[in-house]
């Protein structure tokens, strides 16, 4: 009696939720409607990303065809390449209904806000699609023929993420080349823009439609882009960002150090510090935390050590007046970096965010936000059924200091 019980409430509970996600999904599509001349190429989205959505093991024009009911893919090829309709103005529609969907759950609880910047890509063959280069492709952990798009993920501590920002990279010499340029469909405006420069391209979007952040975080691309930090600086946002090992920073009285020759010669054994970077698939994830103190009284390094292997990771910090400084919020932020790889990961097994086959610029961007607004869904209907968190207590936390021994 006890199992019908439960399968019973676990039903309901499933039947509820189907339903939260059709409400939701009904409520951003007809969000999305004014961004199109024609109500047959709305309702042609409308089913691609319901195709995206479903458990379709590839999804390419062939296959979302064939779910949606057309004879052939020349209806999802139109919507991606010749259709008339505003993929700029749908990414800011996806972007407003995952603040607005994630504040709502979010409720009354005060966990910090942060902006994850990070690229991801897709492999291809071939060199007749936009921004195809053999270049460092993060999805195959090598050197390989692909493109990157750098993308901008709305993390709410302890509530939800979903993408919410998006601009392919393309290499200078396929625009600066007329005939490549014209035959891949760039816009005949488009200027060469580094990753770190796309990044400050999406969250000036961001920023003009209401968006704020707590924190942005991003690895060593973002880090490294002087550029973008000014950026983010002018605009009085903190920012935990990683840098390389290599990176300079002044420490006063004329000295410059990279933040490998700073560790050595500044942090001693007793100022690390044990702390979690949050909670992870495996529980919470504990490292020996350190901070070095600039030249700036608005900048610091924060080291990260693993309390395994040793290794080391280096947040250069960006901290505006008036705003909380603690050594606790900046390692919370600096752990809220990870959820955008999750959306990347999740976008690319459950959506099919890396199976785009189209080789335009605005049928490959079209894709993105279509996949975005797919994952948005999802991300809302996700965090408004779950119940809020409640801390449980660790029996055997790690020292506080990594030279103490673990209390029994």
């Amino acid at each position: 009696m006890c199992v019908k019980t439960t399968k019973s409430r676990a039903a309901a509970a499933a039947r509820i939720a189907a339903r939260r996600v059709q409400r939701l999904r009904a409520e951003l599509l007809e969000c999305l409607r004014s961004c199109f001349v024609r109500t047959q190429t709305w309702q042609q989205a409308t089913r691609y990303v319901s195709a995206v959505a479903s458990d379709l093991p590839k999804r390419n024009g062939w296959t979302i065809a064939e779910h949606v009911g057309d004879r052939s893919p020349d209806r999802t090829q139109r919507l991606l390449n010749r259709a008339v309709w505003d993929g700029d103005e749908a990414m800011i529609l996806v972007r407003r209904f995952v603040v607005d969907g994630l504040g709502t759950a979010a409720r009354r609880r005060r966990g910090l806000v942060v902006g994850a910047l990070d690229e991801t890509g897709q492999q291809k063959r071939g060199a007749a699609t936009c921004g195809v280069k053999r270049q460092y492709m993060g999805c195959a952990g090598r050197v390989d023929n692909g493109i990157n798009t750098v993308h901008l993920s709305y993390v709410r501590e302890q509530v939800g993420h979903a993408l919410i920002g998006a601009r392919q990279w393309i290499p200078a010499e396929q625009i600066d080349d007329p005939d490549t340029a014209r035959a891949m469909g760039l816009p005949a405006d488009l200027r060469f823009r580094t990753k770190g420069q796309l990044a400050i391209d999406i969250c000036t979007d961001a920023y003009a439609d209401g968006v704020r952040f707590d924190v942005i975080c991003g690895d060593e691309v973002y880090g490294g882009c002087t550029q973008l930090r000014e950026f983010f600086e002018q605009q009085q946002q903190a920012y935990v960002l990683r840098v390389a090992c290599t990176f300079l920073l002044d420490v006063g009285g004329g000295v410059r150090l990279t933040c490998q020759q700073a560790v050595k010669q500044l942090v001693g054994p007793r100022q690390w510090e044990v702390r979690s970077a949050g909670t992870g698939s495996k529980g919470q994830r504990w490292y020996a935390w350190a901070q070095i103190a600039t030249a700036s009284p608005r900048h610091l390094l924060l080291v990260r050590r693993h309390l395994g292997t040793g290794d080391l990771a280096f947040h250069y910090c960006y901290l505006p007046e008036r705003q909380p400084t603690t050594m606790t919020r900046l390692i919370r932020a600096a752990g809220l970096r990870w959820p955008v790889e999750e959306d990347f990961e999740f976008g690319k097994d459950q959506f099919g965010l890396d199976q785009c086959q189209a080789r335009l610029h605005t049928a490959i961007r079209r894709h993105t936000v279509l996949v975005m607004a797919a994952l948005a869904i999802c991300a809302v209907a996700a965090a408004n059924s779950a119940p809020a968190p409640t801390p449980k207590p660790h029996h055997r936390p790690p020292p506080t200091r990594p030279h103490q021994q673990t209390p029994a």
